[in-house]
Protein backbone atom coordinates (compact mmCIF):
# COMPACT_ATOMS: atom_id res chain seq x y z
CA UNK A 1 0.00 0.00 0.00
CA UNK A 2 1.88 3.26 -0.60
CA UNK A 3 1.83 6.50 1.58
CA UNK A 4 1.27 8.52 -0.68
CA UNK A 5 -0.30 9.38 -3.69
CA UNK A 6 1.25 10.19 -7.12
CA UNK A 7 0.16 13.44 -8.35
CA UNK A 8 -0.87 14.09 -12.02
CA UNK A 9 2.68 15.40 -12.66
CA UNK A 10 4.29 13.03 -11.08
CA UNK A 11 2.51 10.39 -13.84
CA UNK A 12 3.35 12.94 -16.55
CA UNK A 13 7.18 13.45 -15.45
CA UNK A 14 7.65 9.61 -15.30
CA UNK A 15 5.92 9.04 -19.15
CA UNK A 16 8.21 11.80 -20.72
CA UNK A 17 10.99 10.54 -19.26
CA UNK A 18 10.25 6.57 -20.80
CA UNK A 19 9.37 8.22 -23.87
CA UNK A 20 12.24 10.49 -24.33
CA UNK A 21 11.13 13.66 -23.50
CA UNK A 22 13.00 15.23 -20.84
CA UNK A 23 12.57 18.71 -21.44
CA UNK A 24 8.83 18.58 -21.84
CA UNK A 25 6.96 20.57 -19.08
CA UNK A 26 4.22 18.82 -16.49
CA UNK A 27 3.05 22.19 -14.86
CA UNK A 28 1.45 25.29 -16.00
CA UNK A 29 3.26 28.72 -15.63
CA UNK A 30 0.94 31.33 -14.49
CA UNK A 31 1.95 34.96 -15.08
CA UNK A 32 3.24 37.24 -17.91
CA UNK A 33 4.45 35.99 -20.47
CA UNK A 34 6.10 37.60 -23.40
CA UNK A 35 4.91 36.51 -26.55
CA UNK A 36 7.06 34.86 -28.66
CA UNK A 37 7.92 35.76 -32.29
CA UNK A 38 9.50 33.20 -35.03
CA UNK A 39 11.73 34.71 -37.44
CA UNK A 40 12.64 32.25 -40.55
CA UNK A 41 15.98 31.96 -42.51
CA UNK A 42 17.48 35.47 -43.93
CA UNK A 43 14.93 37.14 -42.23
CA UNK A 44 15.92 40.74 -40.58
CA UNK A 45 14.24 42.26 -37.34
CA UNK A 46 14.95 45.11 -34.85
CA UNK A 47 14.68 43.73 -30.83
CA UNK A 48 15.93 45.59 -28.09
CA UNK A 49 17.79 48.30 -30.08
CA UNK A 50 19.92 45.82 -32.37
CA UNK A 51 19.25 44.75 -35.15
CA UNK A 52 18.77 40.50 -35.97
CA UNK A 53 19.15 38.37 -38.34
CA UNK A 54 19.38 34.24 -38.97
CA UNK A 55 21.93 32.87 -40.77
CA UNK A 56 22.72 29.03 -41.54
CA UNK A 57 20.16 28.09 -38.46
CA UNK A 58 22.20 30.65 -36.15
CA UNK A 59 20.90 34.07 -34.27
CA UNK A 60 23.41 36.56 -35.50
CA UNK A 61 23.76 40.20 -34.50
CA UNK A 62 23.87 42.80 -37.44
CA UNK A 63 26.89 45.29 -37.01
CA UNK A 64 28.02 47.95 -39.12
CA UNK A 65 31.45 46.25 -39.45
CA UNK A 66 29.42 43.09 -41.37
CA UNK A 67 31.05 44.32 -44.93
CA UNK A 68 34.41 44.64 -43.47
CA UNK A 69 34.04 41.54 -42.04
CA UNK A 70 33.60 40.11 -45.44
CA UNK A 71 36.61 41.30 -46.66
CA UNK A 72 39.38 40.44 -44.65
CA UNK A 73 37.35 36.84 -43.76
CA UNK A 74 39.50 34.39 -46.60
CA UNK A 75 36.89 31.67 -47.43
CA UNK A 76 37.88 28.04 -47.75
CA UNK A 77 37.49 28.33 -51.43
CA UNK A 78 38.28 30.51 -54.18
CA UNK A 79 34.91 32.37 -55.46
CA UNK A 80 36.41 31.52 -59.32
CA UNK A 81 37.66 28.43 -59.15
CA UNK A 82 36.40 26.67 -56.59
CA UNK A 83 39.77 25.41 -55.62
CA UNK A 84 40.96 25.22 -51.86
CA UNK A 85 42.78 28.51 -50.93
CA UNK A 86 45.40 27.26 -49.05
CA UNK A 87 49.19 29.12 -51.23
CA UNK A 88 50.66 31.51 -49.49
CA UNK A 89 49.61 34.53 -51.26
CA UNK A 90 45.98 33.54 -51.67
CA UNK A 91 44.76 35.84 -48.96
CA UNK A 92 46.32 39.01 -50.02
CA UNK A 93 45.24 38.39 -53.62
CA UNK A 94 41.98 37.33 -52.29
CA UNK A 95 41.89 40.75 -50.41
CA UNK A 96 42.97 43.08 -53.51
CA UNK A 97 41.06 40.95 -56.65
CA UNK A 98 38.78 38.80 -54.74
CA UNK A 99 40.26 35.63 -56.14
CA UNK A 100 43.11 33.34 -55.92
CA UNK A 101 46.59 33.49 -56.11
CA UNK A 102 46.47 30.84 -59.09
CA UNK A 103 43.37 32.41 -60.95
CA UNK A 104 45.65 35.77 -60.98
CA UNK A 105 48.26 34.01 -62.82
CA UNK A 106 46.06 32.62 -65.25
CA UNK A 107 44.31 35.71 -65.80
CA UNK A 108 47.87 37.80 -66.02
CA UNK A 109 48.69 35.08 -68.38
CA UNK A 110 46.07 35.46 -70.75
CA UNK A 111 46.45 39.26 -70.95
CA UNK A 112 49.92 38.28 -71.72
CA UNK A 113 48.91 36.18 -74.52
CA UNK A 114 46.39 39.10 -75.99
CA UNK A 115 49.05 41.64 -75.72
CA UNK A 116 47.36 43.45 -73.12
CA UNK A 117 49.65 43.18 -70.57
CA UNK A 118 52.07 46.72 -71.15
CA UNK A 119 48.56 48.69 -71.28
CA UNK A 120 47.46 47.13 -67.96
CA UNK A 121 50.19 47.66 -66.03
CA UNK A 122 50.43 51.22 -66.97
CA UNK A 123 47.05 51.86 -65.96
CA UNK A 124 47.53 50.08 -62.83
CA UNK A 125 51.27 52.13 -62.02
CA UNK A 126 48.73 55.43 -63.14
CA UNK A 127 46.24 54.70 -60.77
CA UNK A 128 48.37 54.43 -58.34
CA UNK A 129 50.18 57.67 -59.53
CA UNK A 130 46.87 59.27 -59.42
CA UNK A 131 46.15 58.42 -55.43
CA UNK A 132 49.41 59.14 -54.38
CA UNK A 133 48.86 63.01 -55.94
CA UNK A 134 45.69 63.40 -54.17
CA UNK A 135 46.95 61.83 -50.88
CA UNK A 136 49.88 64.48 -51.14
CA UNK A 137 47.47 67.24 -52.02
CA UNK A 138 45.35 66.38 -49.13
CA UNK A 139 48.24 66.06 -46.94
CA UNK A 140 49.98 69.78 -48.04
CA UNK A 141 46.37 71.59 -47.65
CA UNK A 142 46.05 70.00 -44.23
CA UNK A 143 49.26 71.39 -42.89
CA UNK A 144 48.58 75.06 -44.78
CA UNK A 145 45.23 75.25 -42.67
CA UNK A 146 46.32 73.72 -39.52
CA UNK A 147 46.27 76.57 -36.31
CA UNK A 148 49.50 77.89 -35.31
CA UNK A 149 48.85 77.93 -31.42
CA UNK A 150 49.28 75.62 -29.81
CA UNK A 151 48.58 75.21 -25.79
CA UNK A 152 51.57 73.66 -23.76
CA UNK A 153 51.17 71.44 -20.20
CA UNK A 154 51.22 74.49 -17.97
CA UNK A 155 48.42 75.60 -20.04
CA UNK A 156 49.91 79.04 -21.97
CA UNK A 157 48.68 79.58 -25.47
CA UNK A 158 51.58 79.52 -27.79
CA UNK A 159 51.72 81.33 -31.36
CA UNK A 160 54.49 79.84 -33.51
CA UNK A 161 55.48 81.33 -36.39
CA UNK A 162 57.73 81.03 -39.33
CA UNK A 163 57.88 80.44 -43.08
CA UNK A 164 56.53 76.83 -43.19
CA UNK A 165 54.03 77.51 -44.85
CA UNK A 166 55.43 79.67 -47.58
CA UNK A 167 58.09 76.88 -47.96
CA UNK A 168 55.89 74.45 -48.41
CA UNK A 169 53.50 76.41 -51.31
CA UNK A 170 56.94 77.18 -53.11
CA UNK A 171 58.12 73.19 -53.04
CA UNK A 172 54.18 72.06 -53.55
CA UNK A 173 54.42 72.20 -57.08
CA UNK A 174 57.92 71.44 -57.63
CA UNK A 175 56.60 67.53 -55.97
CA UNK A 176 53.52 67.54 -57.75
CA UNK A 177 55.64 67.89 -61.30
CA UNK A 178 58.00 65.10 -59.57
CA UNK A 179 54.98 63.03 -59.27
CA UNK A 180 53.13 63.64 -62.30
CA UNK A 181 56.67 62.65 -64.00
CA UNK A 182 56.09 58.91 -62.51
CA UNK A 183 53.15 58.48 -64.73
CA UNK A 184 54.09 56.36 -67.97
Amino acid sequence: MLKKQFKERDVQRLRNLVTHKYGDKTTQGIGYTKPQEFHNEGDVWEEDGRKWTIKNGLKQNITKLDKAKEKVILPLFCPSCKNLMKHKYDKLFYIQFNHCFDCQLKYEDKLKRQGLWEEQNKQHINDNVDHMIKDFEVWVDELINTNETYVTEAGDVEKWTGSAKSKLLEHKEEALKYLQSLKK
